[in-house]
């Protein structure tokens, strides 16, 4: 698909019809914790935190520096997730930042009700250069984390050796290699954030 052809703030993952796939990098006592539960388990895990989550795979190379970027990013998730689940995020969201013209009391008020911040960040390329087209990452805080973790996870995998094989290629310049072996992501149907 041509660049141009996607629209600037679009839903873009990898999702079968129960679940959706998100990406997150940690240290190694989370990783290691999560993938032998199955779940993030709390300690390590800090349920009190906002969570970020990403539907897009270059776009956590980009976050994490391909897992290579500090010791409490070494490790990239795939994390499966009931596409109930993400479609809930969505509906209890509300913009990471203060939209135009909404007093600043008013995004407090807004942000109390709403769970879930929504954030568009330019799309990456293999050289995790900005595309013109965005991804969005979905901040996750007080109920809506406990759902993540207690309801929605359905599988946690571990992709960093992908990721280090994938920049690999691309700075051997073998970028249709590199290519062939990124997830397959498309738009996500219904539902758009905004």
């Amino acid at each position: 698909m041509k660049t141009d052809a996607i629209p600037h703030n679009q839903i873009r993952a990898m999702y079968d019809a129960d679940t959706i796939r998100v990406y997150q990098a940690y240290s190694d006592a989370i990783a290691d914790s999560a993938l032998a539960h199955g779940r993030f388990i709390s300690p390590p895990f800090k349920l009190e935190r906002m969570t970020w989550i990403k539907p897009s795979f270059l776009w956590m190379m980009y976050r994490a520096g391909w897992g290579l970027k500090d010791e409490g990013q070494k490790r990239i998730l795939a994390i499966d997730i009931t596409r109930e689940g993400f479609e809930w995020a969505l509906a209890h969201s509300c913009p990471s930042h203060s939209p135009a013209g909404m007093s600043m009391d008013a995004y407090a008020e807004l942000k109390q009700r709403r769970p879930v911040r929504v954030q568009w960040d330019p799309e990456r390329d293999l050289h995790l250069q900005p595309l013109e087209h965005r991804a969005i990452q979905i901040g996750l805080s007080k109920e809506a984390v406990r759902l993540y973790v207690n309801q929605w996870t359905r599988r946690i995998t571990e992709v960093t050796a992908t990721a280090h094989e994938v920049r690999a290629l691309v700075q051997q310049g073998q970028l249709q290699e590199a290519a062939n072996k990124l997830p397959v992501e498309q738009a996500y149907p219904g539902q758009q954030a905004t």
